[in-house]
């Protein structure tokens, strides 16, 4: 891994405290990290994790919509106010603090677009990666009153999406390039989500496309996407010759068993 900055000495690794995180962890450089209570950002090939002692507080990635689209995308806040704020401030976390303090958001809004969003984006910076990641040291901003999300949280529930989505179709290739629309001959109902999902493909957009231009969080929009395909209504476009598309996350039995360990360390606590 790549280190930016002067390090803490590392805690003795506790035997106990390893089996709890399992044999086999998404990040084994950001299971260290919440061991170490590390503040800073851990940056991966697919998005970024902040870091406030060992906890995640806010993550970034551009396969997945940020804090401003979930905001203002259905008037909960004003584009107009995000970007005013934005000038102000240090990037998402810094420019939402902004506008809790001036009033224009409420805890509860801000509290459940930022964890949508951190979860959203964590789902993706965890993904498998072809490029070892690299942690910088330092202060990270987060916006203010919002509970950090522990480690072993993200990673189960990242776990958790990784099962869900194979149980609904397991061929993944839907989940990045672009989507075409199918004509069964008995087309199965689907419900009005789904429909506005189905009617923005068109052979170009992407699912992420379809998530921005909705205004949605991207996994609800792979849920929706591959439950689409698993009715016959949606397949993958034809590939076009350009850079190769990001490693998707494949569930395996041991992702399953992992998560079961996650599961029963989150319960002890």
């Amino acid at each position: 891994m790549t280190v930016v900055g002067t390090p803490p000495p590392l805690p003795v690794r506790d035997k106990v405290a390893a089996r709890e995180h399992g044999q086999r962890a998404l990040s084994p450089m950001l299971t260290r990290l919440a061991d170490e209570r590390a503040t800073g950002v851990l940056v991966r090939e697919h998005g970024s994790l902040h870091l406030a002692e060992g906890r995640v507080v806010h993550a970034e990635s551009p396969l997945a919509p940020g804090l401003d689209v979930l905001l203002t995308a259905h008037g909960t806040l004003d584009a107009a106010d995000w970007l005013q704020a934005a000038g102000r401030a240090d990037g998402a976390p810094g420019t939402a603090r902004r506008l809790l303090e001036a009033g224009r958001l409420t805890t509860g809004t801000l509290e459940l677009c930022h964890l949508g969003a951190l979860y959203d984006a964590g789902y993706f910076a965890l993904a498998p990666s072809s490029t070892p990641g690299r942690f910088r040291y330092g202060a990270t901003p987060r916006p203010a009153t919002l509970c950090p999300v522990p480690v072993i949280a993200l990673e189960r529930e990242t776990l958790r999406r990784r099962a869900l989505l194979h149980r609904i179709w397991p061929d993944p290739t839907t989940d990045s390039g672009p989507l075409i629309r199918a004509d069964p001959v008995a087309a199965p109902p689907v419900s009005a989500r789904q429909q506005a999902v189905l009617e923005r493909v068109n052979g170009v957009r992407t699912a992420l496309d379809i998530a921005r231009e909705m205004g949605r969080k991207a996994f609800h929009t792979l849920v929706d996407i591959r439950r689409l395909a698993a009715a016959g209504l949606v397949s993958p476009g034809p590939t076009v010759p350009g850079p190769a598309p990001p490693p998707l996350p494949q569930v395996t039995d041991p992702d399953i068993a992992l998560l079961k360990r996650l599961r029963n360390a989150l319960e002890a606590l």
